[in-house]
């Protein structure tokens, strides 16, 4: 039987369903080998040559095909159809050739499919052919990249910025792409304008918005109105005059609907939908793909094969009828640059199979379907007809002019079934507007705007007034402001790096990972908000190996690595071509001292880290000691500015400047010691006194939160001197318990607790208390009553579960209940628990409904013994995937 292998298990059982017990299928759970994190992987003094290494867990996988290449004499490398997957394919046949397992006799060949389905299958074990050298060597030329940027690089980092982790080819200049989009947002001033508009109504009582374009004959630019005064002069001037309809212009228009999805596409949208990161977007994707559902999910194409078309065609007719499908297919250009890397759009392989039919479980394989299955059908549907209507308005003397817009969809077409996600909220242009006749009066309709003046003038803000509203409150003006650019998501990161040609789809979910994992970015409300840590990194790199984080350098190289995938460059030339140029680059920085490079630094932040102050003094001298001068400074945990005069002055505070979220304050004095209001890694703290070589670590305590958000009048703003003393008492003696060992009482990351430990207990006992203040109140009976209760019941904390009703006993035996669970009531049967639906009652609920909750649950659970069972028994391709739960995915280098 001839011997297939692909990358995961759960591929492995799907094409074994299709090929039948003619072939063995076999799993190679990723990549097999890798360059060891070792001096020396790549030789750059012989021809870079490179060193791989079988990686432990992949062993046992080796071992298991080498096992079966012993009775069959014939090997189908059946890996993704990518770069990635020729590589895994490459790497199995230099793998078991070494270990001699593949034979002179031995037929290699190599197939590839675009979709997991029987017909894709068979066809491609009709085609086999041989390994893609060319595409090979654009893969090795990228991992040498990788490793000797990081490998050489990433020490650099170490030695001279403590608390660096890593740089790398991609990621730092991806890291670069966030950092100066927030000192964009930082150096940015915003510019007051105002907008006016009026409430009208048609004579037949019909009411519409329209807008200020032109005051006294000339027409208004966006600046034109640009304080409270000019805008209530304007407001004036609208309310006091006649006004009446001057045209009514309606167009056709039509929207077309987008391209199917590729690879960066889906991400952007699953995370303006969804929210979803495109880690997560592209697991569910593998997923769904192991399991047949839709293509390849890593694409640089949006063609779409004929068979597919016609497809998708036939069900558009059949669900939404034959006036949504245009008269000839709709055909998409392919955008990728390398024919190599342009296979089909990520389509579902069955076009009449919505996500409801699939059935599926897993809430964003669902989701990502859906999005999927909607997105391939709209892109073969007729256009959305539309009919724009524009509605001058204008006063007799020809003073003011309005402008009311709107639109009517005349024929929803493919708008029926799916419309793309926006990056940033747009104006709303798509209102209705009412009939609206030509040389009729628009009358203002009183009193509409009021609500929303009122919720202006209520919201407010520090710079002037928010709104004004003419007399009889028909006519509004409202102040706003200039924004600066957005913070990028995921989706607009994924949608610039695809502009300016920086990594390839299946390395974008795995940088934007890094990132994060590095600590260099967190994400914050699907934000994307620089560590300080990342901004030293980025302006050291820019500093000192400028080139390497530059974008159109980065492009560059990516392109030149597309002709090594077509064949059309050596890639050891371009390694060659690279390294000389990056290895003299860091023989530059090797002399250069710590101090050296954060004096560099420090002039290249200073715009950032020394705004001028308000009072004209020198933003660089200390604001506490008032003569030492500031510098920029880098711990463990990242960059900070602090006083030059250490240890004699402590001043600290964040790289985002003055005023910024931990900024010290001082509070008071208690016995001497100044009392200090700071912030740290974790947050904001209080302290008694400062560090000294005596005392290193003085008294400090962080301000309460819950669920993430301060107590009321614990917020950092509201801190005073006796709150600040209330939390230093901290942790607080409560006393000493009967049976031996002090209880004492204290705040924790989850909340107020207290604690003790028994002289015969190995740890202590820790119980949570319900109030804030009960951690400063809290005496020695309540606390003894506590600690017997978590004693004798140490499970969370929790009592035991109450059980709302019997529902008797199971047919395979065992007593069944509803339980009264932490998140809502559940059925119990043993060792099964399934949640109750949230329409379900207690009361309400039928044995029947029991029963088929409990086997829905126990089908979900691992087959142990199976998996057990499995290990001992000889290697065939349902057995071999038993090995592994289908959990452990191909370990692929997105």
């Amino acid at each position: 039987m001839p011997v297939v292998v692909v990358e995961s298990p759960a591929k492995a059982k799907t094409i074994n369903k299709y090929l039948g017990s003619d072939y063995t299928v076999l799993a190679s759970y990723g990549h097999v080998r890798d360059l060891p994190p070792k001096d020396g992987s790549v030789d750059t003094e012989h021809d870079f040559e490179m060193t791989w290494e079988v990686a432990n867990d992949s062993r046992k996988h080796v071992a298991a095909i080498a096992e079966a290449l012993k009775t069959d004499d014939k090997l189908i490398l059946a890996t993704d159809p990518d770069r990635e997957g020729e590589a895994i394919s490459w790497h199995l046949k230099e793998a078991l050739t070494k270990r001699r397992s593949i034979k002179k006799t031995t037929e290699v060949s190599r197939v590839t499919f675009n979709a997991i389905t029987k017909a894709a299958v068979t066809e491609a074990m009709k085609n086999p052919r041989d390994i893609d050298a060319p595409l090979v060597e654009a893969y090795l030329a990228r991992r040498a990249l990788d490793y000797l940027v990081g490998f050489n690089l990433s020490p650099v980092l170490w030695r001279k910025l403590p608390g660096a982790r890593s740089a790398g080819r991609v990621q730092s200049v991806c890291l670069r792409l966030i950092v100066e989009r927030e000192m964009e947002i930082e150096a940015f001033n915003p510019r007051e304008y105002w907008q006016v508009k009026a409430q009208l109504a048609t004579p037949r009582g019909q009411t519409f918005e329209a807008r200020l374009v032109s005051l006294a004959g000339k027409k208004l630019d966006r600046y034109d109105l640009e304080n409270a005064t000019q805008a209530e002069m304007a407001v004036d001037a609208v309310a006091k005059r006649s006004l009446k309809v001057l045209s009514v212009e309606a167009k056709p228009a039509s929207r077309n609907p987008s391209a199917p999805f590729m690879t960066s596409t889906l991400q952007q949208e699953a995370s303006r939908k969804f929210g979803m990161g495109a880690k997560a977007a592209m697991n569910a994707a593998q997923r769904l793909y192991e399991a047949g559902h839709i293509t390849y999910m890593r694409t640089d194409g949006i063609d779409m094969a004929p068979e597919a078309v016609s497809a998708c065609r036939d069900a558009i007719a059949e669900r939404y009828g034959k006036d949504y499908v245009p008269s000839s297919p709709r055909v998409y250009k392919n955008k990728a640059k390398n024919a190599q890397e342009a296979h089909e759009c990520i389509r579902p392989t069955d076009m009449t199979k919505d996500a409801e039919s699939l059935r599926l479980s897993e809430s964003d394989q669902r989701k990502l379907y859906d999005l999927i299955w909607k997105r391939t059908l709209a892109c073969q549907m007729e256009a959305a007809r539309l009919e724009r209507t524009t509605v001058e308005i204008g006063s007799d003397d020809g003073q003011v002019g309005l402008r009311a817009t709107g639109q009517v969809v005349l024929f929803d077409g493919f708008l029926k079934v799916y419309e793309e996600g926006r990056d940033e909220p747009v104006e709303d242009d798509d209102k209705r507007l009412p009939q609206i006749m030509q040389g009729e009066p628009a009358k203002f309709d009183a009193g509409a705007l009021k609500s929303e003046h009122a919720k202006a003038m209520e919201k407010g803000t520090d710079r002037g007034l928010p709104a004004v509203l003419s007399g009889d409150g028909a006519t509004l003006g409202t102040q706003s402001f200039t924004n600066p650019p957005p913070r990028y998501t995921e989706a607009t990161l994924v949608k610039k790096m695809e502009e300016l040609g920086i990594g390839r789809p299946s390395t974008y979910a795995s940088v934007i990972t890094t990132i994060q994992d590095r600590e260099y970015v967190r994400k914050e409300q699907n934000r994307l908000f620089p560590e300080d840590k990342g901004r030293i990194v980025t302006i050291f790199l820019l500093n000192f190996f400028k080139r390497y984080v530059e974008y159109d350098f980065t492009a560059a190289l990516e392109d030149e690595l597309d002709q090594v995938s077509a064949g059309a460059e050596d890639y050891k030339e371009l390694l060659a071509k690279f390294w000389r140029d990056f290895s003299a680059a860091i023989a530059e920085t090797s002399d250069l001292r710590i101090s050296e490079v954060l004096d560099v630094l420090d002039e290249a932040l200073a715009p950032q880290l020394y705004p001028p102050r308000e009072d004209g003094s020198d933003p660089r001298i200390c604001p506490k000691c008032g003569q030492g001068r500031l510098h920029l400074k880098t711990s463990r945990t990242g960059g900070f500015v602090g006083c030059g005069n250490y240890p004699e002055c402590t001043y600290t505070r964040p790289i985002a400047g003055e005023g910024a979220e931990g900024e010290e304050r001082l509070l008071g004095e208690d016995q001497g010691d100044e009392i200090w209001l700071k912030a740290g890694r974790f947050g904001p703290y209080v302290q008694r006194g400062e560090p000294t070589p005596e005392n290193k670590k003085p008294p400090r305590a962080s301000l309460p939160k819950k669920g993430g958000q301060f107590l009321p009048g614990w917020d950092p703003a509201d801190m005073t001197l006796e709150k600040a003393l209330t939390l230093l008492t901290m942790p607080r003696e409560v006393g000493m318990h009967p049976d031996g060992g002090v209880v004492s009482a204290n705040l924790g990351r989850f909340g107020p607790y207290i604690m003790h430990q028994l002289p015969d207990e190995e740890k202590p006992v820790y119980v949570n208390v319900k109030e804030f203040q009960e951690v400063f109140e809290i005496g020695m009976n309540h606390a003894v009553e506590l600690l017997a209760q978590k004693r004798a019941n140490p499970g969370r904390g929790r009592q035991t579960a109450k059980a709302l009703r019997d529902m008797g006993e199971h047919p395979d035996g065992g007593k069944i209940s509803i339980m009264e669970g932490r998140y809502g009531p559940y059925v119990k049967w043993e060792k099964v628990n399934a949640t109750l639906p949230k329409d379900v009652e207690p009361a309400d609920v039928t044995m029947e409904t029991v029963l088929e909750l409990i086997a829905a649950k126990a089908k979900k659970k691992p087959a142990k013994k199976a998996a057990a069972k499995s290990t001992a028994t000889k290697s065939t391709t349902k057995k071999t995937a038993a090995k592994k739960p289908a959990a452990k995915k191909a370990a692929k280098k997105d």
